[in-house]
């Protein structure tokens, strides 16, 4: 092997190493992913559950003919999925403990995500 050719593959092991470590650190972050759909203005099912200490990505599928917003003030998110249409929310890692959901559209349209 030449000294150009060790020299080439010496520049491309820390780009190597940083893209290795990006996509680990991405997959370890991943966490839980969730399913949950709305219906005739009800959330199918009505309570989740999800590990604590992991990021969540539920993901929001609006079988309804109008638009929801999913929502939650003890989550800190909300995202407006159109009809017919789906949407993907992502939550920090949570502490044990019940969290209230709603459609803020429907606001008789509630669930809760307890995480163990």
């Amino acid at each position: 092997m030449s000294f150009t050719s060790v020299r080439s593959i010496m520049g491309v092991l820390p780009f190597a190493a940083a893209m290795l470590a990006a996509v680990t650190g991405a997959h370890a972050q991943q966490g839980a992913a969730i399913r949950i759909s709305v219906k005739g203005r009800h959330f199918q099912p009505a309570e989740l559950q999800a590990p604590a200490n992991q990021p969540l990505a539920i993901t929001v599928r609006n079988l309804d003919t109008t638009p929801m917003e999913f929502e939650s003030v003890s989550l800190r998110v909300e995202k407006m999925v159109t009809a017919g249409a789906e949407g993907v929310v992502h939550v920090r890692p949570l502490a044990p403990g019940r969290y209230e959901f709603f459609d803020d559209f429907h606001q008789e349209t509630r669930g809760i995500l307890v995480v163990q």
